[in-house]
């Protein structure tokens, strides 16, 4: 992790607090965004030494969300209050079976956008007067990154990790021929960092038409754009496609269908999903951008006002990682 991404954007956030008229003296709490961490629980996490320690060595790889806990630990200590992240990338409640790739060298990670999938999830349950453990949903994160999960009994049983799997998103390549990328990865010509490069950042709208705006490419389609149409339909043929196979992981027994995301702003997106899916379950619900803020924000209220306790990350043994 680069120190001077995180001075950075620590100046940004004291300027804006400032022109803000907010002082750290009136924090009760400060609350971030969960990075990259080892396997967890969903919940509400204290910034402790270990989190910090973890963060900083990053042995699940580099992300921008790293930066969160690290951003409100450095807030919170000038405001003398405890710091918080809730539901990190790295939730992981997957069920024994769905955690196995088909390789003992593999284990399926699970990263996704588990804050917003399950701030949507309760939200709909808070709708329907129902507790969210009581539905049984799939929620489709249909962001820069695609993450598809299955809810059940208040757990994400199973996940696709929008970074390693599941549809091609606006720079993401998503799930792809497995063979052709060994042999791509080892034909000389590129390195690690290229290829990482056409799965993430490069990957997805980008390579077929080079943008990663949504916009962009509707109008393109609108013109009259007969690439543009092939591709967007093809991520669109994804989208539902893993909606359908997540379907399964709940056997078919499915309360609501939930699209959220910054793509769920597209009314033409949202159809033809809506379209290839609404056979699956009762409820299609759109949820469009993203319940993050608030979700951070509620996550640490909960805490502060006694509801939930405060989850604490033991130290980790980074040599091991």
């Amino acid at each position: 992790m680069c120190s001077s991404d995180l001075d950075y954007r620590l100046a940004l956030i004291r300027s804006a607090l400032s022109e803000a008229g907010f002082e750290a003296s009136g924090f009760d709490a400060v609350v971030g965004r969960g990075g990259k961490l080892r396997p967890m629980v969903s919940g509400t996490w204290r910034v402790n030494d270990a989190m910090i320690a973890e963060l900083h060595a990053a042995p699940r790889g580099e992300h921008a969300s790293n930066l969160g806990a690290l951003l409100a630990d450095a807030i919170a200590r000038e405001a003398g209050v405890d710091a918080f992240i809730v539901d990190p990338i790295s939730v992981n409640e997957r069920s024994e079976v769905a955690r196995l790739s088909g390789t003992r060298a593999i284990e399926r990670a699970g990263f996704c956008h588990a804050l917003n999938s399950k701030a949507v999830a309760k939200r709909f349950a808070r709708e329907r007067g129902q507790a969210y453990a009581e539905l049984r949903l799939v929620v489709a994160h249909l962001g820069g990154g695609v993450c598809i999960s299955a809810h059940d009994g208040g757990r994400m049983v199973d996940v696709t990790d929008a970074q390693e799997e599941g549809p091609f998103s606006a720079e993401r390549a998503g799930s792809v021929p497995v063979w052709q990328l060994v042999r791509l990865c080892f034909d000389g010509k590129h390195d690690r960092r290229a290829v990482e490069k056409m799965l993430v950042g490069d990957g997805g709208l980008q390579s077929y038409l080079g943008t990663k705006d949504l916009i962009e490419v509707e109008k393109r389609i609108a013109a009259g754009d007969e690439q543009a149409a092939l591709v967007y339909d093809a991520m669109v043929y994804q989208i539902a496609k893993e909606i359908g196979a997540m379907a399964t992981v709940l056997a078919g027994d499915v309360d609501a269908l939930l699209l959220t995301g910054g793509m769920a702003h597209s009314k033409r997106l949202v159809e033809k999903v809506r379209q290839r899916i609404a056979w699956i379950a009762p409820v299609v619900a759109v949820y469009p951008g993203e319940e993050e803020l608030p979700a951070l924000a509620e996550g640490a209220a909960r805490v502060l006002r006694g509801e939930e306790a405060a989850l604490e990350l033991p130290p980790l043994n980074l040599a091991a990682e």
